[in-house]
């Protein structure tokens, strides 16, 4: 700790009283990495498993097929 005229300067470590290893930025690069992958897995899981409608969903077609029943 310094003293100038009426100022005090502390050094970073002694203010914070300790020191700063960074983990947070490991933390959200692991956790950004990991809500990425699931995403994805959730996207390819999805666009597999539905029928191909051309591009564009036909939502009339699709219930004069279904015959108006709701589930």
């Amino acid at each position: 700790m310094e003293t100038r005229t009426q100022e005090v300067h502390i050094e970073k470590d002694d203010a914070r009283a300790g020191t700063t290893p960074g983990v947070v930025r490991y933390v959200l690069m692991i956790s950004l990495a990991i809500a990425i992958v699931a995403l994805s897995a959730i996207w390819l899981t999805g666009s597999l498993t539905t029928p191909e409608t051309g591009g564009a969903a036909d939502t009339s077609k699709a219930v004069a097929e279904d015959g108006g029943k709701m589930p």
